[in-house]
């Protein structure tokens, strides 16, 4: 194990978060308040990765190191995330168990939060938690990728590991220059779904959507995070506002790589099975739920039509955003999205949860086990696309479906004795929905964590179990896991 290679790619890193702190100065600058929150995580994380790069100065790393360094990486960020919550001391976001799981929350794009007064923190404390979504929605590792030389070293192994999605898919021969593909596209569309909100403002159409809330709306959209400067949500904004939101989250919630090929002229996105299918869900579960909210609201079919994509589409991409507190649906309609919890995006994209590539192939398998169970001579490839599937994806596809739901329901057990025995009043139903919603990085879950409230109802010993769930679903479990293998150290 070359430990000093991976703290010293550990300590690009940190030095390319240290400088991203100077966005929130900015806007502390700017709004009149204190840059201190800001300035000191910014000295510490400039000394901290100056001095990781020193220990070695050409540092080569093979797979073994790059699950040790996406996994360090990812823990190392959301602990410097959470200094400035704690630095500015003010709202629940001081308390440093709740920076950390804030921070984690933002970096991880779960959109899970524990702030219980929006009108406490700063302006630049509120652009800070933001931008940290922004920041991890395409990736820090990936991002590092990009932009810093030496990350290119073994860069294949780190991206692959921190993308999600069971593969990832190489647009060009360098990896580094892929890696920018995938920031470029990323910051393409944030960009463009600020010029429309701001357009939409202008015009009259949304009056509370300012050049500023467009932005960082538009940070939490393409990240598919969630968090929003509004305790309301995406509810406080017009309807024109909710159906762009709807579209970018869409687009959020699609492999990136699709767009590249269209930039190109490549149209093999009307041929790609897993947008199809991820497109079809969006649309069918909606309709379920209309007539659901048609009888218990009286919304108009057009009305409950949005309504109902919104929320859909928010679970599905596990953006989390709201607008309406679907904890007060029927049974029925929680549980439609409760389901869309353990769906997930497309592979590729900045979604979380268990992808729908992953439904499909272990369908897939499925199927072809029920058909050698009568026909058991018959030799049948899986296919995709119209491409064969090696058996090593399939095997990888539904030993991870298998993995997530155990976990799942290991945790929820923990946090249901937990939540008892230190006294919490929660129900079977808030605790499973609180553990679907961290560890698919979703954010608000059903009952009392619903979209308009918060994660202080559970114990803080909890809340740290799901700093870790949050951290997990983000590396797509395997990366991480793999680390507590007495295999992986005697590799």
């Amino acid at each position: 194990m070359r430990i000093k290679a991976v703290l010293s790619l550990l300590g690009e890193i940190v030095v390319l978060l240290g400088l991203t702190l100077i966005l929130p100065m900015i806007v502390a600058l700017t709004s009149g308040t204190s840059v201190k929150p800001f300035l000191i995580p910014m000295v510490i994380s400039l000394g901290l990765g100056l001095f990781l790069r020193t220990l070695d100065r050409n540092p080569e790393i093979g797979t073994k190191e790059a699950f040790l360094l996406v996994s360090l990486a990812w823990l190392v960020v959301a602990v410097i995330g959470a200094l400035p919550y704690v630095i500015s001391g003010k709202s629940s976001l001081a308390d440093p168990v709740n920076a950390l799981f804030e921070s984690m929350s933002g970096f991880t794009t779960t959109g899970a939060t524990v702030l219980d007064n929006f009108n406490e923190p700063s302006k630049a404390i509120l652009f800070w938690r933001q931008l940290t979504q922004w920041l991890g929605g395409m990736g820090i590792v990936v991002l590092a990728i990009a932009i810093l030389p030496r990350l290119s070293v073994g860069g294949a192994e780190l991206m692959s590991l921190e993308a999600p999605g069971p593969q990832l898919q190489k647009l060009t021969p360098h990896i580094r220059q892929t890696a920018r593909i995938f920031w470029g596209i990323y910051i393409g569309l944030t960009l463009l779904e600020t010029a429309i909100l701001v357009l939409l403002h202008y015009l009259g159409l949304a009056p509370r959507m300012t050049p500023y809330m467009a932005l960082v709306h538009a940070f939490t959209t393409m990240s598919t995070g969630g968090f929003s400067p509004l305790a309301a949500s995406i509810e406080a904004f017009s309807p024109a506002v909710q159906w762009v939101i709807i579209v970018f989250m869409i687009l959020a919630g699609a492999n990136f790589a699709l767009f590249w090929y269209l930039l190109r002229r490549d149209f093999r996105i009307r041929k790609n099975e897993e947008f199809r299918v991820y497109v079809l869900i969006l649309i069918g579960l909606s309709t379920i739920l209309v007539p659901m909210l048609v009888n218990q609201y009286g919304f108009s079919l057009s009305t409950a039509f949005r309504q109902a994509l919104f929320q859909v589409t928010s679970i599905v991409t596990t953006t989390g955003y709201a607008t309406m507190n679907f904890a007060n649906w029927t049974l029925p309609a929680q549980a439609v999205l409760f389901f869309a919890m353990f769906i997930g995006g497309s592979s590729g994209s900045t979604a979380g949860s268990i992808k729908v590539v992953r439904w499909i192939i272990g369908i897939k398998a499925i199927k072809r086990e029920l058909l050698q169970a009568f026909h058991p001579s018959a030799v049948k490839s899986i296919e995709l696309g119209g491409k064969p599937v090696e058996e090593r994806s399939v095997r990888g596809a539904l030993a991870f479906i298998a993995l997530y739901f155990v976990i799942f329901f290991v945790s929820s057990l923990v946090v249901v004795i937990n939540g008892t025995t230190n006294g919490a009043n929660l129900t079977l139903a808030d605790s499973m929905s609180a553990v679907a919603a961290t560890l698919g990085n979703i954010g608000p879950g059903i009952g009392a964590v619903g979209p308009m409230a918060n994660y202080l109802v559970f114990p803080p010993s909890t809340r740290i179990l799901m700093f870790f769930l949050m951290w997990l679903g983000r590396l797509e479990i395997v990366t991480a896991l793999v680390l507590f293998t007495k295999s992986y150290w005697k590799w």
